[in-house]
């Protein structure tokens, strides 16, 4: 069984499921309409009910319903009176997500009220479209929006309360570039006290889209806006379901002390409403703060909070989305067995049910759970599968944000024209100063075309830079930053080519850890990362600018030499093999130390090909393993040269 504060009272059944599951879709989009009406009635008692819909939707249903009722009676109703309580039913049905019986309440006060310019019959066409998600009814509310507005002055109360259902519809048709310049343009017609309502209704639908533009600087300003307004209007669901938001807004910037703050205070107004559900959302998000700001135990146990909820609502998404940060903190406590089962039930239909921007972070996510059990095909496909979805999902960020920019550009721009064009009509009477503003718009309109063509070239900036770090990404190792296996064969490929071309020399040396399993059975893989890590470092710091050292897979490592003949590769080497002994393990490691072995291989003008020097370089490393580890050995030209020798020795 499912409590939702939004309907007072307990659901079971199809309808509690249902509820439950839409209350969830709000939460997770963080765009339920925060408050009734755009349009208030002049009718006093009417306009007590739209209020009360802000503050407890079940209670103001109830009283519509005990009005209904007593109309039956009536021989000859007041059909004004019988629209607008239609009207407000609509709305207090919109406000507890119930979108079929708010749409049936519409449909029964627009058969009344038929005027277009009749505000009821605006305000019960504008719920109906809100309430509206499929994709041709969201394309018909918008012709009936646009025909309805057609029929108001440009910017009226009306016209602007049109606009706002407008902007509604377009976000929802994740139509973000179109959105902006609807709720843009409403927000900014709104600044008259008459326009209280709409302003407030824009402000928060406008700082969803801004949130989903990136742009959270505008996002947390605009909702602190329809914060303040809920807090002095006593709109206790609206304000629980807008402090959430803000605390996801605050995680989005890193600000992750403050969103727990905001989720606590969610937390707590969604507890007074009896709202599992947000009571849900709220844990969930401050675990994920939590585990951001490494509290893993308190972030374990708001998820698992989450969890249980989340399990008796049937809420199969949220469950997925709460496992995925719990097997999180199972990999950063060293259960990686945990986290990869967690991982394969949150994608046992490889992300197709999941949204698309989440999917890329959970196959790194199991990427790495995979390679720190050693699995390391699997996390090499997860890794092939993560850097496919993070380009994917960048192109279609950068599509939406550039059409989004021209849409602000271009809202900007109109309300800019109407602002001059009351201007001159202010000051028609007097030439000189309607030549004064002309210059003066004239300036802005170009500084403002600077502006765009500044920020265009920062894009075009910032785009070559994301393509620059998506390479880097699919070239380096993730624990050590050195080129991975594949960037490293490349190297080693044209360096030898290189050195073929130059008839000069080039070493390769193969170097391993000796007893590395050891070291992360008695420290822990925590302490063998350290040491993997440090290694790089000193490995990096002892060679020369032209050298090459990259990962070759687990606790073996690939060094190529330009240059270098077999002396210089070896005083090299020694000098590694020295700073090594400087990495210090724990306690649990007393009796171990850490080394290295190494093999290497030197081709001079004679041509050979790089299989055939890696396999002699690893020959000479199993002959250093061999004659007691700690070794840096040299590779003879007697060496043999098939690429199976150490596999087969190790057999």
């Amino acid at each position: 069984m499912c409590k939702s504060s939004y309907s007072g009272r307990h659901l079971s059944g199809g309808a509690g499921w249902r509820l439950c599951s839409l209350l969830a879709v709000a939460w997770v989009l963080g765009a339920p309409r925060s408050h009734a009406t755009c349009l208030l009635s002049k009718d006093p008692a009417i306009r007590e009910l739209q209020t009360l819909v802000d503050k407890d939707a079940a209670q103001a249903l109830k009283q519509v319903a005990s009005r209904l009722k007593s109309l039956e009676y009536v021989p000859q109703p007041d059909v004004q009176l019988l629209a607008s309580l239609y009207a407000v039913q609509s709305q207090a049905y919109s406000i507890l997500e119930l979108d079929d019986d708010a749409k049936s309440a519409a449909l029964k006060g627009l058969r009344i009220a038929t005027r277009v310019s009749d505000p009821v019959h605006l305000d019960l066409l504008s719920s109906y479209a809100e309430n509206v998600y499929d994709a041709a009814g969201m394309d018909a509310a918008l012709k009936t929006i646009d025909a309805a507005r057609a029929a108001q002055a440009p910017g009226s109360l009306a016209d602007t309360c049109l606009l706002i259902t407008r902007g509604v519809l377009q976000r929802r048709q994740d139509r973000a570039d179109l959105a902006i310049g609807s709720l843009t343009q409403a927000y900014h017609a709104s600044t008259a006290p008459e326009f209280a309502a709409p302003r407030i209704n824009s402000a928060a639908e406008l700082s969803t889209v801004m949130r989903s533009m990136g742009d959270y600087t505008q996002a947390l300003a605009l909702n602190q806006e329809v914060i303040d307004w809920d807090d002095e209007h006593g709109a206790t669901l609206s304000l629980s379901v807008n402090r959430f938001l803000r605390g996801k807004i605050l995680s989005l910037t890193g600000k992750y002390g403050y969103a727990i703050g905001e989720f606590a205070e969610a937390r707590k107004l969604s507890v007074q409403l009896h709202d599992t559900q947000g009571v849900a959302f709220a844990d969930l998000h401050d675990c994920n703060a939590r585990l951001e700001l490494g509290q893993l135990q308190l972030a374990a146990l708001e998820c698992n909070h989450a969890l249980r909820a989340f399990t008796a609502a049937h809420s199969a998404d949220e469950v997925k989305e709460t496992q995925a940060l719990l097997a999180r903190i199972d990999l950063a406590n060293g259960r990686a067995d945990k986290a990869l089962t967690k991982l394969n039930e949150v994608l046992d239909q490889g992300g197709a049910d999941l949204l698309p921007s989440r999917v890329a972070a959970l196959f790194q996510l199991r990427a790495r759970a995979n390679a720190a059990l050693g699995n390391y095909a699997g996390a090499y496909i997860d890794l092939t599968e993560y850097v496919r979805r993070y380009a994917a999902a960048n192109d279609v960020e950068r599509s939406k944000a550039a059409a989004s920019l021209r849409a602000r550009f271009e809202t900007d721009r109109e309300i800019e024209r109407n602002a001059l064009l009351k201007r001159e009509l202010g000051v028609s009477r007097e030439q000189s100063q309607r030549q004064a503003q002309q210059l003066r718009w004239n300036a802005i309109v170009v500084t403002s075309g600077v502006l765009v063509i500044a920020l265009l070239i920062y894009f075009l900036i910032a785009n070559r830079r994301y393509r620059q770090q998506l390479v880097k990404l699919a070239s380096l190792d993730g624990l050590t930053g050195l080129p991975n296996r594949r960037r490293t064969a490349e190297l080693a490929t044209a360096a030898l080519a290189n050195a073929t071309v130059s008839e000069s020399a080039l070493t390769i040396a193969i170097l391993d850890m000796d007893h590395f399993k050891i070291i992360n059975d008695r420290c822990g893989h925590a302490t063998g990362d350290f040491v993997l890590k440090e290694f790089a470092r000193v490995g990096r710091e002892a060679l020369r600018d032209s050298d090459v050292l990259g990962r070759w897979g687990g606790e073996e490592f690939l060094l190529i030499m330009p240059g270098a003949t077999s002396e210089i590769a070896q005083a090299s080497l020694e000098r590694i093999r020295t700073l090594v002994f400087g990495i210090h393990l724990p306690a649990s490691g007393a009796g171990l130390r850490v080394s290295l072995s190494a093999g290497l291989a030197t081709s001079l003008r004679h041509g050979r090909s790089l299989d055939e020097m890696i396999a002699r370089a690893d020959s000479a490393l199993y002959a250093a393993k061999n004659e007691g580890r700690d070794l840096v050995r040299v590779a003879d030209e007697s060496s043999l040269s098939t690429t199976g020798i150490r596999r087969a020795i190790r057999q």
